[in-house]
């Protein structure tokens, strides 16, 4: 139960790049024990590999593009966020090119592909990083801090002067059932007069209504609407569980977020990794009572 994991099999995703508007190909691939997750381009010289590492994080507008010395990939954190709630340890994330599939803009067919490929214990124990005292990164504006907690839990609250968005808030515990059924299909959004701007500078060349949620100044524009009336908030913790795969390790505790977007989220996991008396590496069964993870929250897989 507290065992590491990969996948069975290797499996595809496959669809066209949001920026290019090119057809791509992701492939999700079984991986050792103890290696954590790694992006690798397959088209380029010598297969090179970029971890899925919070100090590799080189832009946080709009998405998380991660980048080393020989190549960059972008929009990260719906593929990572599939993996944050099935507690995937290690695995290679081949690409055939600069970008990850758009899809339909969520996390859902990530999250199909991995149910398909199965997923299988290691022989190594988990670590996790398990918050002993409250972490906090932001200001009066927007913030994100996570506190102690025997699970992992997401409270997000966004606010956007917007009458389709406006106030909304969400608090879940986070595991495998939840994140399937509250939180995979929620889909990204984007204003269109955003959109027509970066189209201008030849990006976003793959946005469309089927893979994000289109917005003008009054309404929302897909013509089937929403999947929830609180679609958008449900991306943000979407998001939020991606940009934590860049820790390293999953972590346990209530990270609570207001108005928090890549960029804070970024510097939260950064002060985290920092933060060594605030958190401790445990593994869940040898280091913790059974009592200790008795109420609302258990892990289930």
């Amino acid at each position: 139960m507290f065992l590491q994991r990969t996948i069975r099999s290797r499996v595809d995703v496959a669809g066209v790049g949001l920026h290019t508007g090119e057809p791509t190909k992701l492939t999700f691939c079984p991986a050792p024990e103890n290696t954590g997750i790694y992006f690798v381009r397959t088209d380029l010289p010598g297969r090179p590999a970029l971890a899925a590492d919070a100090h590799r994080v080189q832009a946080t507008n709009l998405a998380t593009t991660l980048g080393g010395s020989e190549f960059s990939v972008s929009t990260v954190e719906h593929c990572l966020a599939a993996l944050a709630a099935f507690r995937i340890d290690n695995l290679f994330i081949e690409l055939d090119g600069p970008e990850i599939p758009i899809c339909d803009g969520s996390a859902q067919h990530f999250l199909d592909a991995l149910l398909k490929a199965g997923m299988v214990e290691q022989e190594q124990p988990r670590k996790y990083a398990y918050i002993s005292q409250a972490i906090y990164y932001g200001d009066d504006e927007k913030y994100a801090y996570v506190v102690p907690y025997n699970g992992l839990r997401v409270t997000c609250t966004i606010d956007f002067p917007h009458p389709a968005i406006g106030l909304q808030k969400m608090d879940l515990d986070i595991n495998e059932h939840v994140f399937t059924r509250e939180i995979a299909g929620a889909r990204t959004f984007g204003f269109m007069k955003d959109v027509e701007k970066l189209q201008a500078m030849g990006l976003a060349r793959g946005a469309s209504y089927d893979n994000a949620i289109g917005l003008d100044d009054r309404e929302i524009l897909n013509p089937g609407g929403l999947r929830w009336a609180d679609e958008f908030v449900r991306h943000k913790i979407l998001d939020a569980l991606g940009d934590l795969v860049t820790l390293g390790m999953p972590l346990m505790g209530h990270v609570v977020l207001y108005k928090a977007g890549h960029d804070v989220m970024n510097r939260l996991v950064l002060k985290i990794i920092e933060s060594t008396d605030s958190y401790r590496h445990i593994e869940l069964g040898a280091d913790l009572p059974e009592s200790s993870l008795e109420g609302r929250y258990l892990w289930s897989y």
